[in-house]
């Protein structure tokens, strides 16, 4: 039986990539238990300082599986959806960096996925979307808690009551994503972007992005921000750049 999620770390980088191409890596209750554990391992592996996450197929991923939620009680798409989201809040809560190369189409669900990562790699002809209004169901798998951030309330508004599925040049307006390249050089990015990370302070790139992904008041991250540049500064790494800077 094909596993629905492939998991590997190689020099240092995670690699989590959707593996259910022949439902456009929809998640189904396999998958979400998959998604979590490999994004806990990912974030708890001291070997690992930085994630890619993808998917294989022609889509990133279609969301949840509207075929495989058929005959289910509610209360089972509610744990089903909480499974998933201890995998997001694995990523979004860590000191890792997280690269997201988006081919193809990327709806409901997979937008979330999509917000889970730090730098979205997309491209040209990919397509993104909500959609979920389309066959009657709510944003869940952190859309209602991070697309407004990325976007702005009333482009998040449109896309959740619309839908649109936007291009990959509106998706990079909107700042939804960090870059449009060719189809072909998706995943080849993506990987360049998390060489990068690793090849320099990679400390201080997740430290950067558990930062700007905290959820304090202004007082609480002030005296963060300045608790963790003065033990960034205490570090093999900042003292030797700085030093030669």
């Amino acid at each position: 039986m094909t596993a629905p999620l492939e998991y590997r770390v190689d020099d240092r980088l995670a690699r989590i990539v959707l593996n259910r191409p022949d439902r456009l890596n929809a998640f189904d209750e396999e998958l979400a238990e998959a998604w979590r554990d490999a994004c806990r391992a990912a974030t708890t592996d001291p070997a690992v300082g930085a994630i890619l996450v993808a998917g294989n197929g022609r889509a990133f991923c279609a969301g949840g599986d509207v075929r495989a939620m058929v005959g289910l009680p509610g209360e089972r798409i509610t744990a089903l959806a909480g499974v998933i989201n201890e995998g997001q809040l694995a990523l979004l809560e860590s000191d890792l960096p997280v690269v997201a190369a988006a081919h193809g189409t990327t709806a409901g669900g997979g937008l979330g996925i999509l917000l889970s990562s730090d730098y979205a790699v997309v491209g040209s002809d990919s397509r993104i979307g909500s959609l979920y209004a389309k066959v009657g169901l709510t944003p869940d798998l952190t859309v209602s808690a991070l697309l407004a951030d990325a976007v702005g309330e009333r482009r998040a508004l449109r896309l959740v009551l619309d839908d649109r599925m936007l291009t990959a040049d509106e998706a990079l307006d909107w700042g939804l994503v960090a870059e449009v390249v060719d189809p072909d050089r998706v995943l080849a990015r993506a990987e360049e972007v998390a060489r990068g990370w690793l090849s320099g302070a990679a400390g201080a790139y997740g430290q950067a992005k558990r930062l700007v992904r905290s959820r304090r008041t202004l007082r609480e991250q002030l005296a963060e921000e300045a608790r963790t540049i003065g033990a960034a500064l205490d570090g093999d790494e900042a003292r030797s750049r700085v030093t030669a800077f």
